[in-house]
């Protein structure tokens, strides 16, 4: 009996020594199903770019307007990032097809800086996150057409015909080249819409209440059609002069408020700044003046502004003669501001179809002359003239910016001079004696009586 209890006894502690041995070399055993490969990469935006980079090497190629594009874009280091986390695959348009391909119109509205967005998207929409060599081309599917722009996918009879496959090839990536621009549908829907000014279209003023005097109730006002131009004339609505305190303002764009023409004109003098060479011009509309908050009230209200916007050149040919006066600068920017929408287009057409077109002004009752000159639109009349410079620097269908090489100003009527009479010398006539004492005086005379009478002498 006492065997089998030693033998129990030696047994258990066998078994719990090769148990401790086995834990002591495995204490934290790790799950067959969890691999440390299965745990998400740490993430490190800071590491730098190897020059061997297939961003370097796209930026030093020969696909020199897309990379103009990435830069305006400021995609750099969102580019960096991917790189970093995944090889990635650019379809380069070649350069003409972003130079003579593309329309003027539409690349005019994706380098606006109002629009950076919209460049970002079309830009990330060639690029995919993964690397696709050229012999994976031809039989590419759907899913693996997705793209940095939202994860949205490529349609592949969509794709344009690559014209250089493999043209780089660095170890994070792999640029082909393409015939053509590929265009997402959110971006040409953007497009679209600003082209039909359905994002910007104006809420033209309503009229406020009249009280009828005889029965002392509102009267109603006239219903203004849609799409009517504003009731008031421009130069109603504008405020009432630089001496003068600035007019309250109209109200942004109506009761409903779908249209903010401060962020209009907040474009366009951006606008200017990165155009470049009108900085002056933006300084006397911000800084000098209140043009700009003005503006703004007018283009909320509905009406419609061309801007000749002299650079910098012409701004500083100006003299202190010209600027000391009060209100000066406030009457030479009047006198460049047109209450009308013209392009150089329009303008150009209509010198040449009628000779000389005469424009309004907000300097009232002054207008500017235009004319056709060596191919041009000419502004101004005497030495005071200047050329369409810079055409349509800024267009949005409210607001249009030419650029002009001059600072024109109103030619004075010429008052016609007032001629003096010249007095009329009056003629006294020499008093003559009358006919009676004419006679007696003579037949006194006759007698010899004529000393008695001194009247006869």
């Amino acid at each position: 009996m006492d065997s089998q209890i030693y033998g129990l006894f030696l047994f258990i502690l066998l078994f719990t020594s090769s148990a401790a041995a086995a834990l002591s070399s495995n204490p934290h055993p790790t799950p067959k199903h969890k691999t440390p490969s299965s745990s998400q990469p740490p993430t490190n935006n800071s590491t730098p770019v190897n020059s061997n980079s297939v961003l370097v090497a796209l930026l030093d190629s020969h696909y020199t307007e897309l990379a103009e594009f990435v830069e305006k874009a400021l995609l750099l280091q969102t580019l960096e990032a991917a790189v970093t986390r995944h090889n990635i695959t650019i379809f380069a348009p070649k350069n003409e097809a972003l130079e003579r391909d593309l329309d003027p119109e539409f690349k005019r509205f994706l380098l606006e800086p109002g629009n950076i967005k919209s460049l970002q998207s079309l830009l990330l929409f060639h690029i995919f996150p993964t690397r696709l060599a050229s012999h994976q081309l031809d039989g590419i599917l759907p899913h693996e057409c997705k793209t940095l722009f939202n994860d949205e996918h490529v349609n592949p009879l969509d794709m344009p015909k690559v014209v250089r496959p493999d043209d780089v090839v660095r170890p994070d990536g792999v640029i082909h080249g393409i015939e053509r621009l590929l265009i997402p549908r959110s971006v040409q829907e953007d497009f679209n819409r600003r082209r039909n000014l359905r994002s910007i279209s104006a809420v033209f003023p309503e009229s406020s209440p009249v009280v009828d005097p005889r029965t002392n109730r509102l009267k109603k006002a006239a219903p203004v059609p849609a799409g009517s131009p504003p009731v008031l004339p421009i130069y109603d609505a504008m405020a009432p002069g630089p001496s003068l305190a600035p007019a309250p303002a109209p109200g942004p764009g109506g009761p409903h408020g779908h249209f903010d023409g401060e962020s209009q004109v907040k474009d366009f003098i951006q606008t200017l700044l990165h155009y470049g060479g009108y900085n002056e011009l933006a300084d006397i509309l911000v800084n000098l003046t209140s043009l700009a908050t003005e503006m703004g009230k007018l283009v909320s209200e509905g009406y419609v502004l061309t801007v000749l916007a002299p650079n910098d050149e012409a701004m500083a040919k100006l003299t202190t003669d010209q600027l000391s006066e009060p209100g000066a600068p406030e009457q030479i920017m009047y006198y460049h501001l047109i209450p009308e929408y013209q392009t150089e287009e329009s303008m150009y057409n209509a010198v040449r179809r009628f000779g000389k077109v005469s424009y309004d002004t907000l300097r009232v009752p002054f207008k500017v002359v235009a004319e056709e000159a060596d191919g041009s639109v000419k502004f101004g009349e005497g030495d005071a003239v200047a050329y369409l410079f810079d055409p349509d620097i800024y267009t949005d269908g409210r607001i249009s910016v030419q650029g002009i090489d001059g600072v024109i100003f109103p030619v004075d009527v010429p008052s016609t001079p007032v001629t003096k009479a010249a007095p009329v010398a009056k003629a006294v006539a020499p008093q003559r004696r009358g006919k009676l004492m004419e006679v007696t005086c003579g037949v006194l005379w006759a007698i010899g009586q004529d000393s008695r009478l001194t009247a006869c002498h």
